[in-house]
């Protein structure tokens, strides 16, 4: 178990519902993974760089919603910045990250609360 934090600490990751919009394979990267373009509705499209390959296909992945953390500052990744970490959850076994997302539609934007 993790040490406890609270929720003003929690409140401070800005957490968003996001649409893939594109996603395509990133050859340069260290372990296998997509590159994604994510709309975010009015806070505008953002990119990832998420280690999904294995149990994700690119076409999968296009109109997926998925949740991201949208206020981390960009990462280098070979020759792309990542603007948003993905959230996900390993699968049995830690070696797959399935993604989290909303079981239904919601408009794109809202913040997890």
């Amino acid at each position: 178990m993790s040490a406890t934090t609270t929720i003003e600490t929690f409140l401070e990751l800005d957490i968003r519902v996001g649409r893939v919009m594109r996603a395509e394979t990133f050859p340069q990267a260290r372990k296998p993974a997509y590159k994604l373009l994510i709309d975010f509705g009015e806070l505008g499209t953002r990119r990832s760089s998420a280690q999904i390959t294995d149990l994700y296909s690119t076409d999968e992945l296009v109109g997926r919603l998925v949740l991201g953390v949208v206020n981390l500052p960009p990462r280098q990744i070979a020759d792309f910045t990542s603007e948003v970490l993905v959230l996900g959850v390993p699968t049995r076994g830690g070696g797959n990250v399935a993604l989290i997302g909303p079981d239904r539609e919601v408009p794109l934007g809202l913040r997890l609360l």
